[in-house]
Formats: C-alpha cells, structure tokens, sequence
C-alpha cells in the first residue's frame, strides 16, 4: 500500500482536525507490515496495548474459504461449525457480542475453548468480520477481542477505532493480493522450468536414441534414466547381463554430462592381470617395480576432470578395491612405488554382468565399495525382454558392417528378421552384431541378408555353475570316423563360438569355459583360430 493510496483513503471522507497528528506512528507500522501475518499481528499489538485488552486474535480465511486459522499455529476452524463463535460471525456479516461464561458453556469448540481458557469469566467476547472495502470485498477473516465492557463499547464507538479497522482492511487485502500474485507467478515460473527441463531432457534422450538404439519402453526408460545420470556427479553402476551395452550407456552418460570436455578412459578389469592393473589405475614411479625404467601416468589421473569407467569391476582385487573406494572418498591415491599424494577430481561410471551382492556374501567385494558405486544404479535389459527392437538393432548392424566393409547398400529379408527374432540371446545385443557381421560376409554383393546366410542356432548348455552358454551343434555319434578329429573338430567350434559371443575378447571367452587365459590362447593357436 502506498502513501499515495493512504491519502485517497482519508479523501473519502473527513479529514482529522486539530493541532495533532494522532495515531500516524501507529499507522506507520501497519503500513510497513511486510506480510499479512505481520499485519495481523501489528495490529493485534496495537489494540491490545491501546485499549487495556486481555486478549486480542486477528483470525485469517483460508483461500478456499472454508475455515479460518491463527498465525503461529495449525489450529482450524471450519466456517460451517457453529461450534465457536468465529463461524457465526462470518456467516451473519455481522459483529457478535457475547459474554465469555455464556461462551464457555454454549460453545463447546475445544480449540476455541482452549483459546480463552485463561481469560476471566466476567470479561466480553467481541468477533468482527472482516472484509476488503474495494474490489469484489474478499473476506479477509475476524478480529476477536476480549475485554471489560466499557473498555469494549469506547472502543467500537470511536471514531478512530474505525479508521483503524478500514486500514487494517485495505493493507491486509493489498498484502493477500500481492502475495497471491507473487506465488502464481513463482507457479508459473516453476511450471515452464519444469516444462523446460521435461523438454531438455526429452530432446536429449530422443538424441540418444541415434546410439542406444531401441524403441520399446525398456530402452525408452533406460534412455531417459542415463539422461538423468548424467545431470549429476554421482558413481553410476550399470549392471546387466554379457552385451547388453554397458560400455555405450558409459559413453553416453560422458558425452551428456558437465564433464564432456574431458577425458573418458575406460579399463576392463577382467583384461588385465592382477599385477598390472594396479600400475594401469594409478600409475607408477620410476623404479617402482622391475622393468618401471620410467614414471607413468595411471588413467585415474588421466581421468581428471573426465570420466573414468571400470568394466567388470566384479573382477578387481579386494586390495585395489579399499584403495578405489579411498579415491571415491576423497578424491586422492598414489602411484605405485611413490611416496607422494596426488588428486582426482572424476566421475566413475562402474560396470558389471556379476551378481555383486552374492560376490560380497563371498567376501570377494566390498560392501563398502558397492554402496559408493551405487550411488546411481542402472540395470540394462537383456534382449531377450526387448525382442521388439531386434529388427532395427539388426538393419542399423547391416548398415554398419556396409560402411565398414566398404559394401553396397545391403538389406535384410522378412524371413531372415523372422528367423532372428525366435532365436536365443545369451550373448544379447554383442551376439546379435556379431550373428549379422557372419550374415552379410556370407551375402553375396547385390543381394539381401537371407535366412540361409546366419548361422545355425548353437545348442544351450548348462555350466556347472547354472548359466546357459552357447555350444556348437553336436556330430551324431553314427557320423563320427575319426574320434580325435571329432573331438578336435568340435573343441576348435566350441571356442569358436565362444569368441564370437564374447566379440573376440579372450579373457571373457576363457573365464566362461574355466580356462586361464593362457591355456585358450595356447589352444587358439594349435587349433589354428584366428580370433583377436
């Protein structure tokens, strides 16, 4: 309310007379309320201590008009219960006078009758409504005073007294209006940045839907929920089944997060030896180790002020797990052989196809580690509970293994999508790349992928352990001339596939068929396979 509104209202009628200016200090502080809550209480102030009240509450309506509340606490009282004096006020339009003893026993409102229960019985008990004196006259709420008689009559028939009141009015219902506008607008704002960032975030997924390719409502979910990840610095764990795409879901949450401008380095711990991962992480000093003839730099602090992702960190050692989950702490670690602290500001994205939880009941992991890496948890869905998106998956690899090979524009047959999708994925999404890379070299130039060019469907065989892994089909006994030649024949297919499930990675290939890594390499090369 302004000083310029103040002077109209006392235009309307007849201005004070005399050598005083009564009462302007008073209306100063109401005028300067900041707030309707302040008003009110400002106001309560000022009659009490005026007037020698024993009780003063200015009572506030509820926007919806269904109740009126007290500042400074949650008490209710709902306008349609006679019950307490307030609603009969309001109701009338009127003022209501009473006195306390015939309101303690004819008004039994237990927060009402806790209100006056320390005021004496010969007091009087007046309510006024109150309402906005322009506009479409809102009611505001109810003034509610208790007191001597006398010291009540003076104070309605004085002429200032209503003044007070007209001002109390106008300031209070220009304070609701104002703040009324201030939270539609702050609505507003709220809704369009809501709005806003529900559109960003859409757009972004939609962009990544050229990478995470799928359009079922698993892959939508997942799209949208690395878009999230990637709008924080918190470790993500991506968990899922062997090739599903762990390591494009890292790539993705790098390239759309505030880290993009820097480096992505990326490890397989399965891949690397246990006496050389450590050196690869952390790096090492000069003369740290036989053969260290110079200090290296580990991809930790490579990673600095990027992103660093761990695939299959099921397979860390438990020492190198205590000193990973010191760098997720705080940030430090030291090289091999160095005596020296270093630093790390990163953002680990983690990645596994082992059940960690078991892993850990096994004391083989950390649980300590697990709940910092699960900071943001992210499971992939298996092919298998997507089959619907088998048949793009399967012509963007077609199109893939064209540009690579240097192919003309080559498509894929009804048949031969009908064939895919009633197949088998243990190895997921790797497997079905690598079944079309085998399909289109096996299609001729000019013509389209045919069921005839895929590969047999291998048998599923159970592993000691209970998981399916993919077999070679089995000779019939009555074919078999040559019993060490079949055997070798058979062994040499069986790895073969198992290269092909696992995208040529040796270390993977050799840890599903219980064999150290060597012993298959070594067997690669009798058996004259040329896997990578």
């Amino acid at each position: 309310m302004t000083a310029k509104a103040i002077d109209m209202r006392w235009c309307e009628g007849d201005l004070p007379t005399g050598p005083g200016l009564d009462g302007m200090a008073r209306a100063l502080a109401l005028v300067e309320s900041a707030s309707p809550a302040e008003l009110r209480a400002c106001a309560g102030g000022i009659l009490q201590a005026s007037h020698a009240l024993a009780w003063v509450s200015c009572l506030y309506l509820d926007g919806s008009g269904r109740w009126l509340g007290s500042d400074g606490n949650d008490v209710r009282f709902d306008c349609d219960d006679f019950r307490h004096p307030y609603a009969h006020a309001i109701r009338q339009g009127k003022p209501l006078r009473l006195g306390l003893l015939e309101a303690r026993s004819r008004l039994d409102h237990a927060d009402f009758q806790a209100q006056v229960a320390a005021l004496s019985g010969g007091l009087q008990l007046v309510v006024r409504p109150l309402r906005a004196l322009d506009g479409k006259r809102e009611w505001l709420g109810a003034l509610a005073m208790a007191g001597e008689a006398a010291s009540l009559a003076r104070l309605e028939a004085d002429g200032e007294f209503a003044a007070f009141e007209a001002l109390l009015c106008r300031l209070w219902a220009g304070l609701t209006r104002h703040q009324g506008e201030r939270q539609r607008e702050a609505s507003l704002r709220q809704s369009l940045a809501q709005l806003s960032d529900g559109a960003r975030r859409q757009a972004l997924a939609e962009r990544l839907a050229a990478d995470l390719l799928g359009g079922s409502k698993a892959m939508q979910a997942l799209r949208s929920q690395v878009v999230r990840a990637a709008e924080t610095n918190l470790a993500v764990l991506l968990q899922g089944e062997t090739g599903t795409g762990k390591d494009r879901v890292a790539r993705a949450i790098h390239r759309l997060s505030g880290r993009r401008e820097g480096a992505f380095m990326a490890i397989n711990c399965a891949a690397i030896p246990e006496s050389l991962l450590e050196s690869e992480l952390f790096g090492h000093a000069k003369g740290a180790f036989s053969g260290a003839d110079r200090a290296r730099e580990g991809l930790i602090s490579q990673a600095d002020g990027g992103t660093l992702f761990l695939d299959e960190i099921g397979d860390m050692p438990l020492p190198l797990q205590a000193k990973l989950l010191r760098v997720l702490e705080n940030g430090r670690y030291r090289p091999l052989g160095s005596s020296e602290e270093r630093r790390a500001d990163l953002r680990l994205v983690a990645a596994t196809h082992q059940p960690l939880r078991e892993r850990i009941r096994d004391q083989r992991f950390r649980a300590d580690l697990y709940y910092r890496l699960g900071q943001f948890p992210l499971t992939l869905p298996p092919l298998r509970e997507r089959s619907e998106d088998i048949a793009e998956l399967a012509e963007a690899f077609v199109a893939d293994f064209c540009i690579r090979e240097g192919r003309g524009e080559m498509g894929i047959t009804p048949a031969a999508l009908r064939q895919l999708r009633e197949r088998d994925y243990p190895g997921n999404v790797r497997e079905l790349k690598n079944l079309i890379d085998y399909a289109c070299a096996m299609t001729r130039p000019g013509e389209d992928v045919a069921p005839e060019a895929l590969p047999a469907q291998a048998d599923a065989e159970a592993d000691d352990d209970g998981s399916v892994s993919t077999a070679p089909a089995k000779a019939s006994a009555e074919s078999v001339k040559d019993l060490r030649r079949a055997l070798r024949d058979y062994e040499a297919e069986l790895i073969r596939q198992r290269l092909l499930l696992f995208d040529g990675n040796r270390a993977l290939a050799a840890e599903s068929l219980g064999l150290p890594k060597r012993t298959l390499a070594h067997k690669c090369r009798l058996l004259e396979l040329d896997a990578k």
